[in-house]
């Protein structure tokens, strides 16, 4: 008769810093490709610096791109909740923090940038700062997503209770925040701000709606609809306000494909896209369940 076998240690928990593995230790394909969708666009900006496709001035160009990152894949992770609890697939979730985490880091990157564009002055930097309004409420933002990944750590979360999913909150403002230094500092040109928006607005809507109908096909698709109207009036208000451009023009443009849909438009094609997708898996579960 064999001897009993002694108790196996119970597994050490994997650091946070551990990105590619699941609690458990075992790596995670999922976390995997996450990660490497997060460090993707970093190769592809350093491949146009090596090709010379920055234009004149490299450094700058580069500067507004990681921005523009920084707020795609804070978006993106926004965006995780809906897609898990709408394809039903809680899996997801694994990678919030990580895209969270993602996005803070391009925005680090690109203060450093910044920091390199005032030549390393730090005092030079401030001053532009407090000076200039866009880069004050873009500041800010950094300051406020700084906070929320300090605190985003299992520890920070056992020790703040109820009051860590309060300060997480705060990555609402922060990203409207972010969003307005982006308009501002694309001047006159928001095409890619005013996409980035439609996707935003849709998944702020998302949150406000009752939970029974944040599954519901007929309230996505409502949904859909008012984003794209909210983006238009949006752009409209942009471009009245800030540029001397036609915003009525600019506008009525979003309805008319003639020559290929606006921003606007492709935000909500990309929604509803999304909207046919959850269709589609609950007609497979409904075959399924017959």
């Amino acid at each position: 008769m064999r001897p009993p076998r002694p108790d196996r240690a119970p597994a050490k928990p994997v650091p946070d810093w551990v990105l590619w593995r699941e609690r458990n230790g075992k790596l995670s394909p999922l976390r995997i490709a996450a990660l490497a969708i997060l460090v993707l666009p970093l190769f592809f900006i350093l491949a146009d610096w090596w090709q010379s496709n920055l234009g004149a001035e490299p450094l700058n160009a580069v500067m507004h791109e990681t921005g523009r990152w920084s707020i795609r894949f804070l978006i993106a992770s926004l965006a995780i909740t809906p897609a898990g609890r709408i394809l039903a697939w809680p899996r997801l979730y694994q990678i919030r923090r990580m895209v969270g985490l993602g996005a803070l880091a391009w925005v680090l990157l690109h203060l450093t940038l910044y920091l390199a564009d005032q030549n390393w002055v730090v005092t030079t930097a401030l001053f532009e700062i407090v000076k200039r309004f866009y880069l004050t409420i873009g500041f800010v933002a950094v300051l406020g997503l700084c906070a929320l990944g300090w605190t985003s750590t299992d520890g920070w979360m056992r020790s703040l209770g109820r009051r860590w999913k309060k300060l997480h909150r705060l990555i609402f403002p922060i990203i409207v925040l972010a969003m307005l230094h982006a308009f501002i500092q694309a001047k006159s040109d928001v095409s890619q701000e005013s996409l980035l928006t439609g996707i935003l607005l849709w998944l702020l809507l998302w949150r406000l709606i009752p939970a029974r109908l944040q599954s519901n096909l007929l309230a996505l698709a409502a949904l859909t609809l008012l984003a794209f109207l909210a983006t238009v009036a949006t752009e409209y208000a942009w471009y009245a306000l800030a540029t001397n451009l036609p915003a009525s023009r600019v506008a009525a443009a979003n309805f008319d494909l003639t020559f290929g849909p606006r921003p606007a438009a492709w935000a909500a094609i990309g929604m509803a896209c999304f909207v046919l997708l959850t269709a589609a898996r609950q007609l497979v579960q409904r075959l399924r369940r017959a």
